[in-house]
């Protein structure tokens, strides 16, 4: 076999749906955010841009007092770990880091992981492989991470529809009541940023005596009187069995966490190979983490100033007739259901404005709903917000659309988008 053919082949295949990722060159500045340089070419001049993708929700990646605690503990630890946390790995903030998380969500233990998707994977694995003759409930619209533990565990699952309470009820009922069944849903969904009915999730997993699992990643930091979550929010975190985070996104830094009671946090611990043989996340990282969830903590006024900014930008972009996808989160998807019309804007915006936003393809999202996803910061001012506005009206409008394609953005919106979204607009 032509092995390098057979890559060349796939490769073009990406490129003809255009599905092929390009990495921005992006050089972030500390202090600074959401400016950053980027490069088009390895060697070439840097050019300043406004980030308008970033998952450092709150610019923790940038904040003083992260840098302060990583830098101290850079120059007391050294760079890495130094192995797993069995052999050598275990420095004492990460035992400080994982009380406190558990503290803030209301547990009694948790784990921390070397990223937020090894973190889902692992720890669905082992639960599923391990509880005899378990059944797994895992929303529609869950993370690919969530999908590979589920699938890894080769354990018997079920999809029910996105959100749909009434179908996961369907499910665990038509189920036999001794089988373990574990319930697998996200707070805040990435893409579309709608949120989960978690009150009433919990009350179908009571009704049928289901271990609940609950990803957080994009709501930790954000909601809740001290940013623990949608859970802290709604008042249901203590009927969540699992709640599994990151410190990846609102935290600014890198790696996931489980937080549940001692003894699941402990069987983790004992029995999962991808937390057991894994190299554990620098000193230096827990270090940050500490000193970012200490902030916050008491971050209510960041919390509020980073909604103000997304509802600035929503009110913008619904003003000039974009077509904002609705939801009740931070997440701003511009609704564009065209892979190729997608990159051709963001291609655009970066070149032409100095703004950059990844375009969301399949297999992100499904294929006809491609977008572009925007998660403006507290650091994002009023002039960033209207400029960037100000620019996709003028993309849009230039018709900027696939050339096989008859049809302008807005026929493409006004006959294919989601009903709700075209009565909205």
């Amino acid at each position: 076999m032509d092995f390098d053919q057979f890559f060349r082949d796939q490769l073009k295949r990406l490129r003809n749906e255009n599905r092929y990722r390009v990495f921005a060159d992006l050089e972030r500045q500390a202090g600074r955010f959401p400016y950053a340089l980027w490069r088009e070419e390895p060697h070439g001049p840097a050019r300043e841009i406004v980030v308008w993708c970033s998952n450092d929700y709150l610019g923790m990646g940038q904040h003083p007092a992260v840098l302060d605690a990583m830098r101290d503990s850079l120059m007391l630890s050294g760079a890495g770990s130094g192995g797993t946390r069995n052999i050598s790995g275990t420095s004492h903030h990460h035992v400080l880091l994982e009380q406190a998380l558990a503290e803030w969500h209301g547990k009694e233990a948790a784990l921390l992981f070397t990223s937020g998707y090894i973190s889902n994977e692992t720890s669905l694995v082992t639960l599923a492989k391990h509880l005899p003759d378990a059944v797994i409930y895992s929303d529609a619209d869950n993370h690919a991470s969530i999908i590979s533990g589920i699938r890894n565990s080769r354990s018997e699952y079920r999809i029910f529809r996105h959100n749909d309470v009434e179908h996961l009820r369907e499910l665990l009922a038509a189920t036999e009541a001794t089988r373990p069944k574990i319930i697998v849903f996200e707070s805040v969904y990435s893409m579309d940023g709608d949120i989960a009915p978690l009150s009433a999730i919990c009350d179908v997993a009571e009704e049928f005596g289901a271990l609940t699992y609950l990803d957080e990643v994009h709501a930790v930091g954000l909601y809740g009187k001290h940013g623990a979550g949608i859970a802290e929010r709604e008042g249901v975190a203590h009927r969540i069995t699992v709640i599994e985070g990151t410190l990846g996104k609102a935290f600014g830094l890198l790696g996931g966490y489980i937080a549940a009671s001692a003894e699941l946090i402990d069987f983790i611990r004992s029995f999962a190979p991808g937390f057991i043989f894994t190299t554990s996340l620098p000193p230096m990282i827990a270090a940050g983490g500490l000193a970012s969830l200490r902030i916050i903590r008491e971050a209510g006024h960041l919390r509020a100033r980073h909604q103000d900014r997304v509802r600035y930008l929503r009110r913008l972009l619904s003003g000039v007739g974009l077509p904002v996808m609705p939801n009740a989160s931070h997440i701003v998807p511009v609704w564009v259901g065209d892979s190729s019309v997608c990159k051709t804007i963001s291609d655009r915006l970066l070149m032409d404005y100095g703004i950059y936003v990844q375009p969301i393809n399949y297999p992100t999202v499904p294929r006809g709903s491609e977008r572009l996803r925007f998660t403006p910061s507290p650091l994002h001012n009023a002039e960033m917000i209207e400029k960037l506005v100000s620019a996709l009206f003028e993309c849009w409008h230039d018709r900027c659309f696939a050339p096989q394609s008859t049809e302008t953005l807005d026929e493409r919106w006004r006959s294919h988008a989601p009903r709700s979204l075209v009565r909205q607009s």
